[in-house]
């Protein structure tokens, strides 16, 4: 505790030093992370993992500020694939508790670990939930005492002039729950695919989403074949209006490529008789492609790279399953 001159100077202290004061409480749990709490930290991702793995789900509790923590650890939990809850202690004597089974792990927050409504609500954690983790600023409390693995999240002092408002404190709060998820879907294995099936709305999910979902496919993808003349192959890349056909086999293998350069370049060399051609004469038989499942983001960067605005779709057999026309991603708001 700082003494009464200690918070009388801080009270002249410039703002930068409340970001400070929270970034050196982060530190601190940075270090009993490397250190002694590192055991009971690998504990808790594991009893995470054992509720995934049996189809339980986790409850994160907590009121006051350390509720809006919870809130925000259980929202970090289902956004990195673990089903995750956020229960408030005072409805849940009221009714809400119904939403824990019994093989749920819950993990409780409170910065003293003497948190009234949730100690009322202790004894009904310890006969439901499988186990109870605490992320609590206070090992020796009651509610640390209760539990089976107890996570430090003490700070030496809050960010507060007068030592009060929680505010470093929930800081190493949210950092240690994020650490938590984090860890509990990296053992998991969790991908940017499956983030992106998680994540369909907002300007994330349109930077995760998937190339063949945009592309022109079908009918709408201009394609001709080898031997076709090049009255046809103008006819078809007019009708389609991508600046592009494909070429491809019968099997729709693809062969090549020819572009409105590809024309313009032509019609410069042979002059009259370009139209004597095939499209199996002028293509560009070595095409930029790109597979179905890419995500969008990384179509654009190719385009941007390459300089082009239109990328052949194909299987992982070769076959083209649609075009990509740079046009197709403006509505993703990436551009």
């Amino acid at each position: 505790m700082m003494s009464d001159a200690a918070l009388t100077a801080r009270d002249h202290t410039l703002p930068s030093e409340f970001v400070r004061i929270e970034a050196r409480s982060l530190l601190e749990l940075a270090m009993r992370l490397d250190g002694a709490m590192l055991p009971a930290f690998h504990q808790a991702v594991s009893l995470l993992l054992e509720a995934v793995t049996r189809q339980n789900r986790v409850i994160v509790t907590g009121i006051g500020k350390s509720g809006i923590i919870a809130r925000k650890i259980a929202a970090t939990l289902r956004s990195t694939g673990t089903p995750a809850h956020y229960l408030h202690p005072a409805d849940a004597v009221h009714g809400d508790l119904g939403m824990l089974s019994r093989g749920d792990t819950v993990i409780t927050l409170s910065a003293s670990g003497e948190t009234e409504e949730l100690l009322r609500l202790l004894p009904l954690l310890k006969r439901l939930a499988d186990k109870l983790i605490t992320l609590c600023g206070n090992p020796a409390s009651t509610l640390a005492q209760a539990s089976d693995i107890v996570l430090d999240t003490s700070v030496s002092t809050e960010a507060c002039p007068h030592n009060l408002a929680p505010t470093a404190s929930t800081t190493v709060m949210l950092a240690l729950g994020d650490a938590l998820a984090l860890e509990v879907s990296r053992r998991r294995g969790w991908r940017r695919e499956d983030f992106a099936e998680l994540h369909p709305g907002g300007r994330l999910g349109k930077r995760l989403a998937r190339v063949g979902e945009l592309m022109h496919t079908g009918d709408a993808m201009p394609h001709v074949g080898p031997a076709t003349p090049m009255p046809q192959v103008i006819y078809e890349m007019s009708r389609k209006k991508l600046g592009m056909t494909t070429v491809l086999m019968e099997d729709r293998q693809l062969l090549g490529m020819i572009s409105d350069g590809d024309l313009r370049r032509l019609l410069e060399r042979d002059g009259g008789q370009a139209l004597e051609h095939t499209a199996g004469e002028i293509m560009n038989p070595k095409p930029v492609t790109i597979t179905v499942d890419a995500f969008a983001s990384s179509a654009l960067a190719l385009m941007e790279e390459k300089k082009i605005t239109s990328l052949i779709v194909i299987s992982s057999n070769g076959h083209a399953e649609g075009v990509l026309h740079l046009h197709d991603l403006w509505t993703l708001e990436l551009i």
